[in-house]
């Protein structure tokens, strides 16, 4: 038996067919272009549903971009990175569409079951997840369960403000965490330093190779990611925070920097009983949580 498991990114669409153990049977991606609209992204979807599905498909899993009801499967708000995607009832359209069973969920909250499942939260109940990208996402695991809120949206880290008056964000408030700890802040922060344009890769790179001003500038975005981080932890009291995202390819290397900066912030028995890990799953993840809550709605 197998899941059509889809990942929708605000660049890239991620999507292959994962068994009900668990295991990616395969995946490929293609562009979301997402300024082009729900229409086309729904085509897409539709495409990728027909080239997978099969007489062992026991259902369609989506993980998302965007503020969504999980209970429902739709789309309730977010920014319009992807017109027309807020009030999409996705689940409503595949379901009537193929007629089998189908679930939407936030891309993080999918990430962090994900890593529940099959990843660096293998075995445990309760953890937080951040993932550091365009944005800062949060996903909260409470008794093996997602921590969703009234209202479904909860866990949304990356507007916590932690400058006062700081850089403007995309929601309409100024200084937002993910203004200063995302992957889009370290890359603004590189080229207000340096005057030139450059990537993640390039960044950590130059650090590996010993480049002074490049590890300051590391160090003081990793300073204004354990800002956040460390009002999130005396919040949930967490004994394992992951994080995702590209970043997390650095690994220990980069963990070792949040955790020194942390011991600065944090209480000794917060730190005592809390693990950082990097996510595993990369870009599975998604896929894998979303499928994760698929067998669940079928049991």
């Amino acid at each position: 038996m197998n899941i059509v498991a889809i990942d929708i990114g605000g660049t890239e669409i991620k999507y292959g067919s994962v068994s009900t153990g668990g295991e990616v049977i395969f995946s490929s991606s293609l562009q979301t272009e997402a300024s082009k609209g729900v229409e086309q992204l729904l085509e897409k979807i539709f495409r990728i549903v027909e080239e997978l599905k099969n007489d062992r498909t026991i259902g369609i899993a989506v993980s998302a971009t965007g503020q969504i009801d999980g209970k429902i499967g739709k789309v309730v708000g977010g920014t319009n990175l992807i017109p027309g995607w807020i009030g999409t009832n996705l689940v409503q359209i595949l379901e009537d569409k193929y007629g089998l069973p189908a679930v939407l969920e936030n891309d993080v909250n999918c990430a962090a079951l994900g890593e529940m499942w099959m990843g660096a939260a293998a075995g445990k109940e309760n953890f937080i997840c951040l993932t550091i990208g365009t944005g800062i996402g949060g996903g909260v695991i409470l008794n093996g369960e997602l921590l969703r809120g009234e209202g479904s949206v909860a866990a949304e880290f990356g507007h916590i403000q932690i400058v006062k008056n700081g850089v403007q964000c995309g929601c309409g408030n100024k200084g937002c965490y993910q203004g200063y700890a995302s992957t889009t802040a370290l890359l603004r922060m590189a080229e207000e330093k340096f005057s030139k344009k450059l990537n993640g890769r390039e960044i950590f790179e130059e650090v590996h190779k010993n480049n002074v001003e490049y590890k300051e500038l590391v160090h003081e975005w990793a300073d204004y990611f354990t800002d956040g981080l460390a009002t999130l932890i005396y919040i949930f009291n967490p004994s394992l925070v992951v994080i995702g995202g590209g970043v997390s390819k650095q690994g220990d290397f980069l963990k070792n920097i949040f955790q020194k900066s942390l011991e600065q912030k944090v209480m000794k028995n917060y730190l005592d009983i809390l693990d950082i890990k990097m996510a595993e799953r990369g870009n599975d993840a998604g896929m894998l949580g979303a499928s994760h809550l698929l067998l669940k709605k079928i049991k």
